[in-house]
């Protein structure tokens, strides 16, 4: 990419001159191995060697760290950082509490890498709220009460968090990445399409959670429980970027169906949605003799759930984000 008018010296040509950032490999040895990297330079437009630029140097520091990381499965600083947020627990504490010296993950924060043991422990720290307890209770003494507390109360709530299958926590990371912004009613509704969608287009359900229908449509208990506390808010908590790399054991289909749903009945509020399920027959046959604002926790049934997506499908085409726009448009008229 040429950088247009933007000036720096070329100490070849001994004056001032326009230069590309451009790509390249170089070949690194750490501990004994071969690495390749790939780093940012700058070329000079007019005799075509590389320039020094300022903060170049330091850039090309940060992409071979990253890369490393990323070669040898190291946890990165941001990682780090969403490990203390999200138990609320500072440097020292959280060095301790995984068995670590007490400076561990200031140096870690500066910049040093973990080694690969380390870095284990703190990957699943990051994804198991039951290891973190294991290692609070193991450490307890080592730490002041007040952060062993707090970080305590962090873990149990977060443990909750995990009351659905792996699957379900799969797919609610991913809506998160692909959503800037989503509310619970908006996120139960996203599911129950989505589960309708898979039974449409891959022949089965996506999750085994089974959704009821009350009074605003289909609704998963779990995830209710989950995110109950924000209500009609965006979800936003430090505590749910726990869920962040899981959409990665999706497969290729199962992506597929979420990515539809999200970019058509995504465009849509939560009321829009609930009022779309509203009109759908799963959710009228779970609430057949139930009056309009009558609480219910009748299921709806997964064989409704999929012999309706499956016939509308067949009139629609829900492959294709067209057939699923027709849907939807002609549902709401």
């Amino acid at each position: 990419m040429k950088e247009k008018g933007r000036l720096d010296f070329c100490t070849v040509c001994r004056k001032e001159a326009e230069y590309t950032l451009k790509k390249r490999d170089i070949i690194k040895t750490i501990k004994n191995r071969e690495y390749t990297f790939n780093i940012t330079v700058a070329v000079c437009n007019e005799c075509g060697e590389e320039m020094s630029l300022p903060g170049l140097i330091d850039k090309n520091i940060q992409e071979v760290d990253e890369q490393y990381r990323t070669y040898e499965c190291i946890v990165s600083v941001e990682d780090i950082e969403k490990l203390m947020k999200i138990y609320k627990i500072g440097k020292a504490p959280l060095s301790l509490a995984l068995g670590f010296g007490e400076v561990t993950i200031t140096r870690y924060l500066s910049g040093q890498i973990p080694s690969k043991e380390y870095s284990d422990i703190l990957r699943m720290a990051l994804s198991s709220p039951a290891f973190m307890k294991k290692k609070l209770h193991e450490n307890k003494e080592k730490i002041a009460s007040a952060a062993y507390n707090k970080a305590i109360e962090a873990a149990t709530q977060l443990e909750t968090l995990f009351s659905v299958s792996d699957k379900m926590l799969r797919v609610i990371s991913y809506v998160f990445k692909k959503l800037e912004e989503v509310t619970p009613l908006m996120l139960q509704k996203l599911l129950y399409f989505i589960q309708g969608m898979s039974y449409a287009l891959n022949k089965k359900p996506m999750f085994c959670e089974n959704c009821q229908a009350w009074v605003h449509g289909p609704v998963y208990p779990e995830v209710y429980d989950m995110f109950r506390n924000f209500k009609y808010n965006p979800i936003e908590d430090a505590r749910f970027a726990i869920f962040e790399g899981r959409e990665e054991e999706l497969t290729g289909d199962e992506s597929k169906v979420i990515d539809l749903v999200v970019n058509t009945f995504g465009e849509y509020g939560g009321k829009m949605l609930e009022r779309i399920t509203h009109e759908e027959a799963p959710w009228k046959l779970a609430r057949k003799g139930y009056a309009d604002n009558i609480p219910s926790s009748e299921p709806i049934l997964m064989e409704n759930i999929e012999a309706y997506y499956t016939e509308k499908n067949e009139e629609y085409d829900f492959s294709s984000e067209d057939g699923l726009r027709s849907y939807i448009r002609d549902i709401l008229q």
